[in-house]
């Protein structure tokens, strides 16, 4: 579970998914009979669906409209091939210079503004998700309780 909580913020593990698989490691593996284990773990994946959704919908939303698709598509970009030169913060990095020198072809004076738009945006979205993986891992604490 605590490498769950820390894939959330390191971009090379898939975050979420790890507190969802150990759950279910627990459910199947560890605790002997009863249905409140699987419970736990519907649970758990309630709030591992909504915090895939929140993850891409809010920051989606947040700049929906404000940047040009194109500075979009060149941030993916950069955040694509920094993740296989510099992992693990490549994906950020590449993703910020990305932004960066789309918005500075654009318009020079508000190219920073713009990337930190994003930052902010994509903060959001992990925000998000490490809110839903810290209350995955609640639910598993009540689960052990019950059990």
């Amino acid at each position: 579970m605590l490498v769950g909580l820390a894939g959330v913020l390191v971009p090379l593990l898939p975050g979420t998914a790890l507190v969802l698989a150990a759950g279910i490691g627990w459910a199947a593996l560890v605790v002997d009979g009863g249905s409140t284990r699987w419970v736990v773990v519907a649970v758990m994946a309630v709030l591992f669906v909504a915090g895939l959704v929140l993850k891409y919908a809010l920051p989606g939303r947040q700049l929906a409209g404000s940047l040009p698709r194109r500075t979009l598509l060149l941030g993916a970009a950069g955040a694509a091939l920094g993740f296989f030169l510099l992992p693990p913060l490549g994906l950020l990095i590449g993703g910020v210079a990305g932004v960066y020198l789309a918005e500075v072809q654009r318009d020079r004076s508000t190219a920073w503004r713009s990337t930190v738009q994003v930052l902010k945006a994509v903060g959001l979205g992990v925000l998000a998700e490490l809110t839903a993986a810290v209350l995955m891992v609640g639910a598993w604490l009540v689960g052990v309780v019950l059990v």
